[in-house]
């Protein structure tokens, strides 16, 4: 089929398209060195984009992050360079359209790879769409961040926590990742659990309804007090100190919450103890332990 002038109207109209200092401009990196990246406008002229106008980003390398079919975005700064060509910015374009895009990150808490670049008071500093963000201390880790310094170009995960385009201020946070990571562990840990199961725990905390007893591996479960021992008691503290070490029978899990009783773990180990000393064999000497020297040893 024969082509016709309509068959390039929207490339004549782009030609002819008048482009003015100030203009953000999208082409394809067609070639990208340590220099200047080259994008094709579909335009009469090429767009040059200088190294120190591409990123502000402290040991950015186009060699590495720029790719021939990359889509940019970028400012006009001369409509010619000297040499015939559009000389642009993409650090200009990023400051106007950077902002928005990271708005629509923060609503739709996306999970950023950034790599920190840099450690100030209180922080570090990452970059995300070619702008600087602040990741607090608090906002690290799960945990105290002692020396912020560990973090010094390491890649780490964030969420945008909060951007204000007017003090153009970006505070990133890796803080909410890692605890929805710790509580899909969690609850990975939980559903491995069987209720029935007797296992050691160490009372961690008394409250006046019980005690939250560290099963390891990440887990905590509360014996209610009435589940405590035998004896009725007012408060906790009254038979078991924070460190204790104890005997637990996992005796329900609901909502991730789990359920844990002394009282009972301590009569399944009686009866167990009770049912050997019956099975011992009659040699017609006397036993010399009693029921009351192997209960002993058992903390109610």
């Amino acid at each position: 089929m024969a082509e016709t002038m309509k068959d390039y109207e929207a490339e004549l109209e782009a030609s002819f398209k008048k482009i003015e200092e100030g203009d953000i401009l999208t082409g394809t990196v067609i070639s990208a060195d340590e220099k200047e990246v080259i994008l094709d406008l579909k335009y009469y002229a090429e767009g040059i984009i200088p190294a120190e106008e591409y990123s502000r980003e402290p040991g950015f390398c186009i060699k590495d992050e720029v790719h021939v079919g990359d889509e940019v975005s970028a400012t006009v700064m001369r409509r010619d360079d000297g040499h015939g060509n559009i000389l642009l910015s993409r650090v200009s374009a990023a400051d106007i359209l950077a902002w928005d895009k990271l708005q629509e990150l923060k609503e739709s808490k996306e999970v950023l790879d950034v790599v920190v670049k840099g450690v100030v008071n209180g922080g570090v500093v990452a970059y995300v769409e070619g702008i600087r963000g602040f990741i607090p201390a608090s906002k690290l880790s799960l945990q105290y961040v002692e020396d912020t310094n560990e973090y010094l170009n390491r890649p780490i995960q964030v969420q945008v926590f909060d951007v204000d385009k007017e003090e153009k201020r970006l505070i990133l946070s890796a803080r909410e990742i890692l605890r929805e990571k710790a509580e899909e562990e969690r609850k990975n840990k939980v559903s491995n659990l069987e209720i029935g199961l007797i296992t050691e725990g160490t009372v961690e905390s008394l409250q006046t309804y019980g005690a939250f007893v560290n099963l390891g591996n990440g887990l905590s479960g509360l014996v209610h007090i009435s589940q405590i021992c035998e004896k009725r008691i007012k408060k906790p503290s009254e038979v078991l100190s924070v460190g204790d070490k104890v005997k637990v029978k996992v005796t329900g899990i609901k909502d991730g919450k789990i359920s844990l009783s002394i009282k009972e773990a301590s009569d399944m180990m009686a009866k167990e103890i009770e049912e050997e000393v019956v099975e011992l064999p009659d040699s017609g000497e006397e036993a010399t332990t009693s029921l009351g020297s192997l209960f002993a040893n058992i903390k109610l």
